[in-house]
């Protein structure tokens, strides 16, 4: 590895790595990816399969490396403007889709499945009124789905293209943003320093924490975004087979009566598993399905955001305390039933195993959800399943089986130009982690964004790509 390069990105997650494969249309410029995770065929967690997450992976397999978080979940890429981030506030719409489709169609070309959900506008017109007579608000949404394994694959042809194109090192994690004179001047590992005209910062969900305390240091500017806290639902996968067979991901959005918060549906695992997340020293739950290996049940997030006020500026602490306070009490993710939670009472490994419905992640321990989420919070969520009960009945049944707890930290935002440059002169803060994006496909766009940037300030023409 050199001392200096033309660009540094700082994350291998799709964010990071469509920045780079931007970049590379154009050819000529020295590029450098850092990820402090390993290569995608070195990731390897036993939480992956259901088994107990041993906390003993430094850093998490699931969280870092080649891919980001993503390239363990079920990769759906959502064909749209309305769902997956702020971007809209950046570009305009048009622009937008403009990105969504080019970032589909590359990957497509990466090998991606042709099939795509959500075109059947007659049915899913009939399923918007089913949903607003339950109080459900239907976001319509084109998908497509990759499949655990397949994004895998995809993930894996696009090291194979890049890596003789750019620089890669995994396993170096960066600790500190080097700047100078009001220019970022490069990155320090801690042990060297690294030098570039141009850092972006792509260091998904599991680096917010990492880029907030870097942004308080170089003193620039952040909001905050909506603290985003829930449960993993697991429900027989057929009770949800008239939307997931039509919409493979169907997004609810409701706004609870006791409060008036905003409730959603999100990450919809069809015939998948519950599985769990490491963040640091707390275990959190998530979901994956696969394209061909398929379960019996089907799961999905059910979210309530918080938009907090002053004095309140610590999105990403708030959401760890209520996951630490499940892994104090179950040693990790906690399972109940539906009907305990309505009758009060905690689940036991006794009366989980009378259920219907088999939890997929046998590592989770049966208890009481309502020793660790708010009472608000539980309220939203429970409001939320009967409403869905009455789109697909039977969500709501005392059988669902609900995890705790599941959080995004994806909570705060720096303050960025159009262009999602930062206010330190070529410094580019991009996906999840720079809280502007909460999806796959806007992640990805949002790296395209930032190497049109650069492009532009490096003199290219953008019509003019010579390696495509």
């Amino acid at each position: 590895m050199k001392e200096r390069y033309d660009v540094i990105i700082v994350g291998c997650g799709p964010a990071g790595i469509f920045t780079a494969l931007e970049l590379t249309e154009y050819g000529g410029l020295d590029i450098l990816m850092l990820d402090r995770g390993l290569d995608i065929d070195r990731r390897v967690c036993p939480a992956s399969r259901g088994l107990e997450c041993t906390m003993t992976c430094n850093p998490c397999s699931i969280l870092y490396g080649w891919g980001g978080a993503g390239a363990f979940s079920d990769g759906k890429l959502h064909i749209s403007t309305e769902v997956g981030g702020w971007l809209s506030e950046y570009i305009d719409k048009s622009t937008l889709a403009e990105l969504a489709e080019k970032v589909d169609g590359i990957y497509l070309k990466f090998g991606a499945p042709d099939k795509l959900y959500g075109t059947d506008l007659d049915t899913i017109e009939e399923l918007s009124r089913k949903a607003a007579f339950a109080g459900l608000t239907l976001i319509p949404v084109k998908l497509r789905h990759m499949g655990t394994e397949k994004c895998l694959e995809v993930l894996r042809n696009m090291y194979t293209y890049l890596k003789g194109r750019v620089n890669i090192a995994t396993g170096l994690e960066v600790k500190h943003i080097l700047v100078d004179g009001g220019r970022v001047a490069g990155v320090s590992t801690g042990e060297s320093k690294i030098y570039g005209r141009y850092v972006v910062l792509a260091p998904g969900r599991s680096g917010s924490e990492w880029l907030v305390s870097e942004a308080r240091r170089l003193g620039l500017n952040m909001t905050s975004n909506p603290v985003d806290l829930g449960v993993r639902v697991e429900v027989p996968a057929a009770i949800m087979e008239e939307l997931t067979d039509i919409l493979y991901e169907p997004k609810f959005v409701y706004y609870s009566k006791q409060f008036d918060d905003k409730t959603r549906m999100f990450c919809v695992c069809p015939y998948g598993r519950v599985i769990t997340e490491r963040y640091e020293d707390i275990i959190t739950v998530n979901g994956e399905s696969y394209f061909d290996d398929k379960t019996r049940n089907t799961n999905f997030a059910i979210l309530v955001s918080t938009m907090f006020t002053e004095p309140f500026k610590e999105p990403i602490a708030y959401g760890k305390y209520i996951a630490r306070l499940a892994n104090i009490i179950s040693g990790g993710v906690i399972v109940q039933r539906l009907g305990d939670l309505r009758r009060g009472r905690r689940s036991t490994p006794e009366r989980i195993s009378r259920s219907i419905v088999e939890p997929t992640l046998r590592s989770a321990t049966p208890g009481d959800l309502s020793y660790v989420l708010p009472y608000r919070y539980l309220t939203d969520i429970v409001e939320m399943l009967d409403a869905l009960d009455r789109v697909a009945p039977g969500i709501a049944s005392d059988h669902t089986l609900l995890y705790g707890v599941e959080v995004k930290f994806y909570s705060s935002r720096l303050k960025l130009s159009k262009e999602l440059e930062t206010e330190i002169r070529n410094l580019y803060a991009v996906g999840d982690g720079a809280g502007v994006t909460r999806s796959l496909m806007q992640a990805s766009i949002s790296g395209i964004i930032a190497a049109r940037s650069i492009l532009r300030k490096e003199g290219y023409s953008l019509n003019h790509p010579q390696n495509v």
